[in-house]
């Protein structure tokens, strides 16, 4: 027999349970669904790789994978991520530290950009030592930057020591309206920024100013902090010398200090800000508010309820907010093409390769592909699935071309497209070996033709006089027009190719370097090229220029009018070499016995005596007579331009002696010789430019 007065009871008491049941689950699900979108937010927004910028791992010194010196890298590397908060004597965000005994002694250290969370920093670092070795596997010197922070180790003392090598240059591709108010303003602001972080302890300052009435110029400097005042200001003035403020926007980064202004925010304001100012003492305390507890208690669920949505809303309004502020910063940052190695290789994956296509492409490299051989290594010819001929250039493990040369050629090639350059279709790297791929020039190179008395011929006036102009306007190309100003600085008839209507096309860029566009002249100790061709002041004194490439053009262009090869030349004319033999005929006045006799009366005689004339100024042996590229393109377009007459050539081979020697590509480090008196920097510097 029930009580219905019971009955009903239990059944409020069974709803009650249930109700708060159901209200328990729901405030789990809130609680779990809050943790999971802050947890995602957090995720999303600290966990994301740093944003790779270049890297230089020269190989000059390496290390074998069971050496000593890797497993004390190793171990430093692994420790020096637990570092990356603490100081060091220094700021936060900087740490050096060694691992080891001479002489397999490591030497690391690593910054933050000043900005930068210590948790961003920590990160960064870490990404940065597995990152580091994938790129430098065996090379004893490494550096990598990323945009919030940088790694370096070497095996030699690097801690208070100003580097300034090697120096990379980044900027926008766009240019700045009102440059000279632009460049002023850029050239105020980051002295300033200078001057304040060479006085702070963490050597770093951000500084901005207003452009336009809607613009707003953004600057940053940094220093490592272990160096002094000193070094730290003249390491930032050497990059602010290298800053295009032609651009609207750019940085220069060097292993000790770094710089950089945009016309964007593109660090944390409110961390670089200066603090807030202190509270007034006499305002009031603030107010305590007690409320019932009962009111409070019933609330509870109402405020959860209510402000758990909002929170969920406002964690995916803020994820949504940091995935547009990373795509934008993506876009909107300047990413590297690469000067070179895996760092410019990785960003170039259309370009890439595999190593099995190209073995079936040239049946595994064989002897009947086989197309020629260069200083830096075996090219042969191939067939791609698809059809196309391509040739393969397969750089020897032991040949003069290392890392640098290689990535020199990627960066270069890729970017350059003129009819009379050679076209670049793509590269591999894998294990030992480093290879690039170009398009198939039918008729092989020049000197193939020109030194051969069966097939010498075959070469006309007149495709003699367009291969002359072909190559003048390739030059020109790479001195002017183009996006870099480069100096190949190993011009010369092999490695010029010629396709199947004769076209030349300038090849093998290896010894190639880049410089400003406003640079004149760059020096080495390191001189590369072909005895013969190389002018007096690039052979004697490390100097190189535009004007150094002009010398070695107006050896070539002697060259195909002759017949006859520079280097070797006194084996059957008895003169000392082809330049000086080529004056002698033009001071007595008999110019035209310099040509090649397979020519007959095929030829124009204005055109020929043009040509010597334009040769002759080209070897003088001041630069600054030599004419430019653009000077001598009009030469051989425009007959109302007059010639200078032409000074006595630079005879720097002097002697039959020193003619006699071997006459070879070299790499000769002047470094080495005790009758230089001078110390010269051969650091490169390398511009990059925005996709």
């Amino acid at each position: 027999m029930s009580i219905p007065g019971c009955t009903q009871a239990e059944d409020k008491g069974k709803s009650l349970r249930e109700m708060r049941m159901k209200m328990a689950s729901l405030k789990f699900f809130i609680f779990f669904l809050v943790l999971y979108v802050v947890s995602f937010v957090i995720g999303l927004t600290s966990a994301a790789d740093p944003t790779y910028l270049y890297h230089s791992c020269p190989n000059t010194t390496t290390f074998n994978s069971n050496s000593t010196y890797k497993s004390n890298l190793n171990f430093l590397l692994s420790s020096i991520v637990s570092n990356a908060t603490r100081s060091n004597g220094f700021s936060a965000g900087f740490y050096n530290v060694t691992a080891g005994q001479e002489p397999d002694k490591v030497y690391a250290l690593f910054l933050c950009r000043g900005d930068v969370t210590p948790t961003t920093c920590q990160g960064c670092v870490n990404f940065a030592t597995s990152d580091i070795l994938r790129r430098c596997p065996v090379e004893a010197e490494s550096i990598i930057w990323y945009d919030e922070c940088l790694l370096r180790y070497s095996g030699a003392s690097i801690f208070s020591t100003m580097a300034s090598s090697p120096s990379i240059i980044m900027y926008n591709l766009n240019n700045v309206t009102e440059q000279a108010r632009f460049n002023q303003l850029v050239g105020t602001t980051m002295m300033a920024a200078a001057n304040e972080s060479v006085d702070s302890p963490k050597k770093f300052s951000t500084r901005k100013a207003n452009f336009t009435a809607f613009q707003i110029l953004y600057c940053l400097v940094q220093c490592t902090p272990d160096l002094s005042d000193l070094d730290c200001n003249s390491c930032l003035q050497q990059s602010f010398a290298n800053l295009r403020t032609t651009q609207v926007g750019a940085r220069v980064l060097l292993p000790s200090c770094n710089s950089r202004f945009e016309l964007y925010p593109f660090y944390n304001e409110n961390a670089t800000a200066a603090p807030p100012p202190p509270p007034v003492l006499s305002s009031p305390p603030p107010v305590s508010v007690t409320r019932p507890k009962e009111r409070s208690r019933i609330s509870s669920s109402i405020i959860i309820a209510i402000v758990a949505p909002i929170v969920v809303a406002v964690a995916l309004f803020i994820a949504g907010s940091c995935f547009l502020i990373r795509r934008a910063r993506k876009k909107n940052s300047p990413p590297l093409e690469d000067k070179a190695g895996n760092d410019d290789i990785s960003a170039a994956e259309s370009l890439q390769f595999d190593l099995g296509t190209i073995e079936a492409a040239t049946k595994n490299f064989s002897t009947d592909n086989k197309l020629g051989e260069g200083g830096f290594g075996e090219v042969y010819k191939g067939i791609l699935p698809n059809g196309q001929a391509i040739a393969v250039k397969r750089l020897s493990s032991s040949s003069a071309q290392g890392a640098e040369e290689f990535k020199n050629e990627v960066l270069l090639v890729a970017k350059l497209q003129h009819r009379n350059l050679v076209r670049l279709l793509g590269f591999c790297l894998e294990g030992e070996e480093k290879i690039l791929v170009y398009e198939f020039v039918t008729n092989k190179s020049l000197d193939y033709f020109l030194y051969d008395p069966e097939r010498q011929a075959e070469l006309d006036w007149s495709r003699r006089y367009k291969i002359i102009g072909g190559i003048a306007r390739g030059m020109l190309y790479l001195h002017e027009d183009s996006r870099l100003r480069i100096i190949h600085r190993d011009l010369k008839a092999s490695n010029i190719l010629l396709d199947g209507d004769m076209n030349p096309k300038i090849s093998d860029f290896g010894m190639a370097r880049i410089v400003g566009v406003d640079q004149t002249q760059a020096n080495t100790n390191r001189i590369v090229g072909t005895y013969g061709y190389m002018s007096p002041e690039y052979a004697m004194h490390g100097q190189f220029s535009v004007k150094s490439d002009v010398y070695s053009f107006g050896v070539l262009v002697l060259e195909i009018i002759t017949g006859k090869k520079n280097s070797n030349f006194y084996q059957t004319d008895g003169a000392e070499d082809l330049v000086s033999y080529a004056w002698k005929h033009w001071r007595d006045g008999t110019p035209l016995q310099l040509l090649d006799s397979t020519l007959t009366d095929s030829y124009s005689r204005n055109e020929v005596i043009r040509c010597i004339h334009m040769g002759l100024l080209c070897v003088q042996e001041d630069p600054a007579e030599r004419p430019s590229m653009a000077t001598i393109v009009l030469m051989l377009n425009s007959y109302s331009v007059s010639l200078p007459s032409p000074q006595k050539p630079a005879f720097f081979l002097g002697s039959r002696m020193e003619a006699s020697m071997e006459i070879k590509e070299f790499d000769f480090d002047q470094s080495k010789s005790k009758s230089i008196p001078w110390s010269v920097d051969d650091a490169s510097i390398t511009e990059v430019y925005p996709r």
